[in-house]
């Protein structure tokens, strides 16, 4: 797997740790009142009770291993060469190259589809030799 996938899917599960983090913190937080105005809240059952400060520790230690592990594979790409000059100039060649391949492409094309237009005239003599050939009945 290349680079770029790589540095793709540990994104991908940074983004799912995160996500999973804030479901679980989320779901797993005891209940608080957030204003007198409002009845105090029940609280759950002391079977349904998770330890809910441990959480938070595991969830943040996976969270720093995988940037640790996505700095570590940033830190693996290949520098640029020659800085934004030399990599401008680089893109200007390729793209003269392209249009030249594109040009000469082009011409083969064209090529082609007069030897289509050909064959087919001659196809069309062939059969209409081939009916002209025919003894009426």
């Amino acid at each position: 797997m290349d680079i770029i996938s790589q540095l793709q899917e540990q994104v991908n599960t940074i983004a799912a740790l995160a996500f999973n983090s804030f479901g679980t913190l989320q779901r797993d937080a005891p209940p608080v009142q957030l204003s007198p105005n409002y009845p105090e809240p029940v609280a759950k059952s002391t079977e349904d009770v998770i330890n809910v400060a441990e959480h938070p520790k595991i969830m943040s230690a996976a969270l720093v291993k995988a940037a640790k592990q996505f700095d570590l594979l940033v830190s693996a790409l290949p520098l640029s060469e020659g800085g934004e000059e030399a990599q401008l100039k680089q893109i200007a060649e390729l793209q003269a190259e392209n249009e030249a391949v594109g040009q000469e492409l082009q011409k083969q094309l064209e090529a082609a589809e007069e030897e289509l237009k050909r064959v087919r005239e001659l196809f069309n003599q062939a059969a209409d030799n081939c009916l002209n050939l025919k003894k009426p009945d």
